[in-house]
């Protein structure tokens, strides 16, 4: 099958890679650019382990083909902490004891972000709507959905 060379940027750093048309976002991420920390789940987009940040906005990276991310900014768990530094969702998620098992963890630190960086002031009401789009086997949400609430709270402050 014929490749198509494309350029992505991940957490600030660029990837040339070259790529099947059939490749997902996901997979490209994963196999071709070493950020192992976005995870296939369902791969139909129902479960959100996958969610990554599309110029600022969260996408399931298994329903969309790497070549449509052709020059996109991507952001990935990986590059919410800075060195040693845990981003405060990442910090809010240990404190308040927020995964279990950690496999959709990522994807809703990511979808998270997307949100409360578009709307730091969201209502209680709209982050549990946002939120329920990810799904999670082991925690029954509440620990996350305090933990989102606490880390929200850290970034309105600075």
């Amino acid at each position: 099958m014929e490749k198509h060379d494309i350029k992505l940027t991940i957490n600030g750093k660029v990837y040339d890679v070259s790529v099947e048309p059939r490749r997902t976002l996901v997979d490209v991420i994963r196999d071709q650019c070493g950020q192992t920390g976005t995870h296939s789940g369902c791969e139909h987009g129902v479960c959100g382990a996958c969610t990554v940040l599309l110029d600022g906005d969260p996408v399931r990276s298994c329903l969309m083909f790497g070549v449509q991310a052709n020059g996109k900014e991507i952001r990935t768990v990986e590059g919410l902490a800075e060195g040693k530094n845990l981003h405060p969702l990442q910090q809010a998620f240990t404190d308040n004891h927020a995964l279990q098992c950690g496999y959709c963890t990522p994807g809703f630190l990511m979808l998270a972000a997307g949100v409360l960086e578009k709307n730091p002031d969201i209502s209680d009401e709209e982050l549990v709507d946002a939120l329920s789009s990810n799904l999670c086997r082991c925690t029954g949400y509440a620990n996350i959905i305090t933990a989102v609430k606490a880390a929200a709270e850290q970034m309105r402050a600075g």
